[in-house]
């Protein structure tokens, strides 16, 4: 159990890094933030997978190939719930 859940926040911390990495625009998140993101990701990622694989709907983590796509989405989403778009706005610089 204690395996499993050190997995989890290891591939959530790395999973949300690159998902933040790999979608362009600026993320405010905390430490906590980016690796709930990662965690949800590999939620999503291991659903979508039991899905198209298996052919089932489990609600399972996912290794890392998985759990990237889905921190991407995870991340996606997120930034259409918080500010109505994907692409949040960034300030404009003044001369």
């Amino acid at each position: 159990m204690v395996g499993f859940l050190i997995s989890l926040l290891l591939i959530g911390v790395v999973a949300g890094y690159l998902a933040r990495l790999f979608v362009a625009g600026p993320d405010p998140m905390s430490f906590g933030q980016t690796v709930l993101l990662g965690v949800a990701g590999s939620f999503i990622g291991g659903t979508i997978g039991s899905l198209l694989i298996e052919k089932r709907f489990v609600i399972a983590p996912a290794s890392l190939g998985l759990a990237l796509p889905g921190a991407v989405l995870a991340l996606l989403i997120y930034r259409k719930r918080k500010y109505g778009e994907i692409m949040p706005p960034r300030p404009r610089r003044t001369l």
